[in-house]
């Protein structure tokens, strides 16, 4: 055992190593983080028991430290997103449940982010979300050890769980963790110099821009219901504080906030039997993948999609209203350029997407780093592209 365990370090400082320079290269770890990430291990904040994710498969494996120390030791120490909790809380057993609910991001995610949030020494910061600890760690040695980071879990056990990780780590001291709902942030600690979430959020509280300073930059991941693309936008707060705006810089997916998970009515309630014989019918010369899902999201409000897996050359894509019953079907074969679309309801939610394509081509298909967020009093938001004045929506209540 003696033995192993020497091995499984020196291949531990090796990975490591590898993925210092790897994150280096790519630009997502910067100089100033450098200390932090030599300080503050990941590994130091894993559970036993955790379970790695594969982004291209979509599927996750069971790893266990004591039966495997070697592998659990190699994926601690890759750019590789681990779960580390599902069904919130309520999964028991070693294999992968059915929604993960709690995890430890890419390291590459977050050293990005935390460069895109230029954390200071003496700042004072917000997480909202403190998952296994790890980012609260790596905040509290960026700022210092006089205790300005406070983390906030709306589940109690993540919450624990990273308070006693920080604890262990030695940072205890320098992190304050709460159990409580980060939406209304911590105003009992504020004013703050930054803010950072590390959920999706589809609803932006004007509580975090009320509880940071002036010029003080808010961080979050943010998208629509229209998919689950999001891009976390960079806010900085207003001299007046009664807004902050700023581009979206970087694509990022999230586990949901756990107060703005969609929860949306059955396919029935939409298309019950007959609806479809007495829907409207058209033809459309768009394909499944013409344009990204974010944008479509921005441009295209209340509305969710839902793209069936592909059987023997066919694919339907679905789009369902989310403030009343309209619904639209587009029946996609391959190799046809025309696809039959059936639409009902108050809208005609494909002829929105026709036109949201038809807007988006003619700005020459901007990416997402070409928009940004305005979030005014009263949580109203504003999207813009290229510059604040260019307002695609009117603003209104996040959606």
């Amino acid at each position: 055992m003696d033995g192993q365990t020497v091995d499984v370090g020196r291949d531990a400082d090796a990975d490591r190593d590898a993925l210092r320079r790897a994150l280096t290269a790519s630009g997502a770890l910067r100089p100033a983080w450098l200390p932090a990430f030599d300080a503050v291990r990941r590994d130091a904040f894993l559970p036993d028991v955790m379970w790695p994710h594969d982004m291209d498969t979509g599927r996750s494996r069971t790893v266990d430290r004591k039966r495997d120390p070697h592998t659990w030791q190699k994926y601690a120490d890759s750019d590789c997103p681990i779960v580390t909790q599902w069904d919130d809380g309520a999964h028991r057993g070693p294999e992968p449940g059915r929604s993960f609910s709690s995890s430890s991001s890419m390291p590459s995610l977050v050293f990005s982010m935390l460069a895109d949030l230029d954390v200071g020494e003496g700042h004072r910061v917000l997480e909202i979300g403190t998952g296994t600890g790890w980012n609260a760690g790596l905040l509290a040695h960026r700022v210092g050890p006089d205790g300005s980071v406070v983390t906030v879990d709306v589940d109690g056990a993540v919450a624990s769980a990273g308070r006693e990780a920080l604890r262990r780590a030695g940072l205890g001291p320098a992190v304050r963790v709460l159990h409580r709902d980060g939406f209304l942030g911590f105003p009992e600690r504020a004013p703050y110099d930054r803010v950072i979430a590390t959920c999706g959020l589809r609803a932006l509280p004007f509580a975090w821009v009320g509880q940071t300073v002036p010029g003080g930059v808010i961080l979050v991941p943010w998208g629509t219901y229209y998919g689950p693309e999001e891009a976390t936008a960079r806010l900085v707060v207003a001299g007046d504080g009664r807004s902050a705006s700023g581009p979206f810089t970087q694509a990022v997916g999230f586990m949901r906030m756990r107060s703005q998970r969609l929860v949306r009515r059955q396919h029935a309630a939409y298309v019950p039997s007959g609806a479809m014989d007495r829907a409207d019918t058209s033809v459309t010369t768009l394909q499944a993948g013409d344009a990204a899902g974010f944008v479509m999201g921005l441009l295209v409000r209340d509305v969710t999609h839902v793209a069936d897996r592909e059987r023997e050359g066919r694919r339907a894509v679905w789009l369902y209203g989310l403030s009343d019953t309209s619904w639209a079907v587009a029946d996609f074969r391959k190799g046809r350029r025309e696809t039959e679309v059936r639409q009902s309801g108050p809208r005609r939610l494909w002829d929105e997407v026709e036109a949201a394509h038809e807007w988006w081509e003619s700005e020459g298909r901007p990416g997402f780093g070409r928009f940004g967020l305005t979030v005014m009093e009263g949580g109203r938001t504003a999207v813009w592209l290229d510059e604040p004045a260019r307002v695609l929506r009117r603003p209104g209540p996040s959606a």
